[in-house]
């Protein structure tokens, strides 16, 4: 997909979630730009088999079996991009903490309250 397609789904997402807002415009942008270097990476590690270890030659000559690069990469973006997800309100726990956020009653300083005395 696209990062203009991701766009486009993701402010569909926040505005059926309720959290849409324009000044997420910017977060909405690097969240789909990090999704689709996500697709292209898990394309590429698909297309290679799908194998979590590979052998590593080092500047010695000895071979080991090391964690396949483009699977860090994806766990990565992953990563990433739930931060996002969740600064968002699009998982259940950032969506979660908006609307506690929104529920709460305001406080009110001293100030405000010695007035009304």
């Amino acid at each position: 997909m696209t990062a203009k397609q991701w766009k486009t789904r993701i402010a569909k997402a926040c505005k059926a979630a309720g959290t849409y807002q324009k000044c997420f415009d910017t977060i909405i942008g690097t969240l789909s730009a990090i999704m689709q270097r996500r697709d292209a990476v898990a394309a590429q590690w698909e297309e290679e088999g799908s194998v979590p270890l590979i052998e590593y030659t080092n500047k010695n000559g000895t071979t080991n079996m090391i964690k396949n690069p483009l699977l860090t990469l994806l766990n990565d973006l992953d990563r990433d991009a739930l931060a996002y997800w969740r600064d968002l309100g699009l998982t259940p726990a950032g969506l979660r903490k908006i609307n506690e956020k929104a529920v709460q009653p305001r406080k009110k300083d001293l100030g405000e309250l010695l007035e009304k005395l």
